[in-house]
């Protein structure tokens, strides 16, 4: 894709490719950087950042605003689906089901013609969850 728009495809590219690939976490960008920089020290947050837009203009990645502060980044755009979003961690995991009653109303629609809907459930995840149902320490109860 990057050829064919020619864009080079660059070792630091490859490398940024690389940590996306497979990747289920929904990086930022930051982290995309610190997993590229722990391979390729040199490389650059400006690389980082212009290459994930790049792959978002393309399609390729999606960006995601889950109302968690930082912009997320999905190399999941193959299949539709939801996320669910830990509310204390930030944790993002996609959210593969149907939801075959969701519909917005004529009345409703305010003039838009809707197309897709992506819902983002909010809670705590596993870890979080065995966190706060853990007996509290001393210190914790009486603060």
């Amino acid at each position: 894709m990057f050829r064919a728009r020619g864009l080079k495809v660059t070792p630091q590219r490859q490398c940024i490719f690389g940590v996306l690939y497979g990747n289920e976490a929904h990086p930022t960008a930051e982290s995309v950087f610190a997993a590229a920089a722990a391979v390729m020290p040199a490389i650059s947050l400006k690389t980082v950042y212009q290459t994930l837009n790049d792959l978002s203009s393309m399609g390729e990645i999606g960006l995601l605003d889950l109302g968690t502060g930082a912009g997320r980044f999905d190399p999941n755009v193959e299949t539709h689906h939801h996320h669910l979003v830990c509310e204390r961690c930030g944790k993002v995991r996609d959210l593969h089901i149907n939801l075959p009653g969701l519909d917005v109303p004529d009345a409703a629609r305010q003039g838009f013609t809707v197309g897709d809907a992506e819902v983002i459930f909010r809670g705590r995840c596993a870890e979080c969850s065995d966190v706060s149902q853990s007996p509290k320490t001393n210190k914790e109860q009486h603060v």
